[in-house]
């Protein structure tokens, strides 16, 4: 190795170590000048100094707590929480300063019915600290995702603001019912409905009992659809058909619903109930196409295999 490439190692291995200090000397200027600038409230001064200081290398989770609490402070809340997501990566004894900073930030954005934002300091808190609770946010959290068609995220805050309703709780328990209606579980939604019809006088019933016998009719529609349906399935099926055409509504769908009652009871071995169903069909509205269907079953129970369907259980 000649002497000039020697040296030429040695003047790039001082120059290297002269760059780290300064580097090492600058950060620490730029955390030092947005400290005092956080102190005297200059918050926008104060970020410019610590993402100067990141961009110049350091990534502890100091500087960036020191970020995302500036952005805290800010009511910046996406930024807020992805700086203390890195910062609780680094060094977990920062999760109660990032929990506390976006709870805070979720109570103020829901004070000035904010609710995106309020979210979105919940969601980012929830997502850190598993099972945290929410205070009195609950109910507006869940009709926040309600209103966005997020119906399966609404769902377990609903639960917590039932957990904790006092006057507003029939209002509630009819919400946790659509959300679980529009989710396609009719089955669970109509613990709920049949809930709240119990809390309504008779006039204000009209649109719960919507909710109710359509959610039956599909109900039954579901498990009559599975591969194999034994009598007791049927017989669950009967009583949700049944409901439907008790509360008469939807009109629409009553036609089909005695048509299905045919079915079931035909298929239960009830041959004269099934014909009696099928003959309901031409009293609903609009029966349409239903119509020469449900008489072409009543006549074939009748008239065709009907003896043999009696012999056998089944009439059909």
């Amino acid at each position: 190795m000649t002497r000039i490439h020697r040296l030429t190692l040695v003047l790039t291995a001082v120059s290297a170590a002269a760059l780290a200090a300064c580097s090492a000397t600058t950060e620490e200027s730029s955390v030092r000048r947005g400290d005092q600038a956080f102190a005297q409230g200059k918050y926008e001064e104060a970020l410019a100094e610590y993402r100067l200081a990141l961009r110049q290398g350091a990534d502890d989770a100091l500087t960036l707590a020191r970020v995302a609490h500036t952005y805290a402070v800010m009511d910046r809340v996406d930024d807020a929480g992805s700086f203390y997501a890195d910062a609780v990566q680094r060094d977990s004894t920062y999760l109660d300063e990032a929990v506390s900073d976006l709870m805070r930030m979720a109570m103020e954005a829901r004070a000035r019915k904010d609710y995106f934002a309020m979210a979105s300091a919940v969601d980012r808190a929830l997502k850190m600290r598993p099972g945290l609770g929410v205070s009195d946010m609950a109910l507006d959290l869940a009709r926040h995702y309600f209103q966005r068609g997020e119906y399966g995220r609404a769902l377990p805050f609903y639960q917590k603001a039932l957990a904790e309703a006092t006057d507003s709780a029939p209002e509630i328990i009819f919400e946790v019912g659509q959300a679980h209606e529009e989710i396609g579980d009719c089955e669970h939604a109509l613990v709920f409905f049949e809930r709240y019809r119990t809390m309504l006088p008779r006039w204000k019933r009209s649109e719960v009992d919507w909710y109710i016998g359509t959610c039956s009719f599909d109900v039954a529609r579901d498990i009559r659809a599975k591969s194999v349906i034994t009598d007791q399935d049927l017989e669950a099926a009967l009583q949700m058909i049944e409901r439907t055409l008790e509360l008469g509504v939807p009109r629409n769908i009553q036609a089909q619903a005695w048509f299905e009652k045919g079915d079931i009871l035909s298929d239960l071995g009830d041959c004269s109930g099934a014909m009696d169903a099928y003959a309901q069909v031409r009293t609903a509205d609009n029966p349409g196409a239903l119509l020469d269907r449900a008489q072409a079953r009543y006549d074939e129970i009748r008239f065709g295999r009907g003896l043999e369907s009696f012999r056998s259980g089944r009439c059909r």
